[in-house]
């Protein structure tokens, strides 16, 4: 049976509330509806996923190709904006049409964010051309919600050539095993941790803390999860259902 509402995580304390692709649990993942759905709730935060479109336009979907969501072997970076537009998602039922679920620019991404007061927490997928990266960040600039946006990426490339014309961007290095070389990383690039969340430990976080590192962590749809990273310290949880 579909979920009709979030899950509320009531003992989460300071920790700041990411909805994932919007909230994916009630809604098509990534589209205009999911990132209302998260902007009427709690949330501190919308996370979503852009991409460079093959005639240089920016577009929010999570995949490199249309096959899960819409069985279609095209891939995103390889076709024009206004080709992708036209496609139209299935509801959560895998069943239901529905003329609302296409792919979002991304101005209506941080349009909807700025109506409803949500920090944007915007994935840089694949590897991006530094221009690229400039003109994301010019067009959030220019809707007045830079310092409302936090950039992740898991492309350090991604997250050096943000850091080199944007000082004082807030960026997070997305990641999924503790290593010294992602803490090194992140310490000079100055740049905070977005961890995959059953990977996480004590002793990693309290490393991190020390560096001066605050920590989001990734995907967390469970109390228990969201309890013990809750323990450990962390300061974000990306979720796609608890709120």
């Amino acid at each position: 049976m579909e979920r009709t509402d979030t899950v509320r995580f009531t003992e989460k304390g300071d920790i700041r509330m990411i909805a994932h692709r919007g909230v994916s649990g009630l809604e098509r993942e990534n589209t205009c509806p999911a990132f209302v759905a998260a902007g009427v709730k709690s949330y501190f935060g919308i996370e979503t996923d852009v991409h460079v479109t093959k005639d240089e336009r920016f577009i929010i979907f999570h995949d490199n190709d249309l096959k899960r969501l819409l069985s279609s072997d095209i891939v995103v970076e390889e076709t024009d904006f206004d080709t992708l537009r036209g496609f139209r998602m299935k509801d959560t039922d895998g069943a239901t049409e529905r003329n609302d679920l296409f792919m979002p620019s991304l101005e209506e991404y941080i349009s909807i964010c700025g109506k409803y007061k949500k920090t944007a927490v915007l994935e840089l997928k694949s590897r991006m051309e530094e221009r690229h990266i400039v003109r994301i960040a010019d067009i959030i600039i220019g809707m007045g919600w830079f310092a409302n946006t936090i950039f992740i990426s898991f492309s350090g490339e991604n997250l050096i050539d943000l850091r080199r014309n944007f000082p004082a961007a807030e960026a997070q290095y997305l990641f999924c095993d503790e290593t010294d070389e992602a803490l090194d990383f992140m310490k000079e690039y100055r740049l905070d941790a977005d961890i995959y969340a059953p990977h996480l430990t004590k002793e990693y976080a309290d490393r991190m803390h020390a560096a001066g590192i605050r920590i989001n962590c990734w995907t967390v749809d469970s109390i228990e999860l969201a309890e013990r990273v809750r323990d450990i310290g962390v300061e974000f949880i990306t979720s796609n259902i608890l709120e």
